[in-house]
């Protein structure tokens, strides 16, 4: 079985960081889980895929719907918080 993309513990790291999803008082399509959409983020970003090729077989919905939420999460700063908060973790294994 392949490595995951995104461990339980690094996972357990990032989630406090995303920002809640918005209500949406008309309904609706089910949105992308978090995990699933930054599993899609990184296997595009590490692989160097076109967004539109990322593999539907791996559960994490369409490159398009990947590539929204890497933008509004950078809008919303969090890779920034997530380079901060797991360089925190890096010092406090004294590394």
């Amino acid at each position: 079985m392949a490595k995951p993309l995104v461990p339980d513990d690094l996972w357990a790291a990032i989630e406090p960081l995303l920002p809640r999803e918005r209500p949406k008082p008309k309904g609706g399509r089910p949105r992308l889980p978090d995990r699933a959409a930054l599993t899609g983020i990184l296997f595009v970003l590490r692989s160097g895929l076109p967004w539109e090729m990322l593999p539907s077989e791996m559960g994490c919905g369409s490159g398009m719907s990947c590539w929204r939420r890497l933008r509004d999460w950078q809008e919303a700063g969090v890779w920034a918080a997530l380079h901060r908060a797991l360089l925190e973790r890096l010092q406090a294994a004294g590394q």
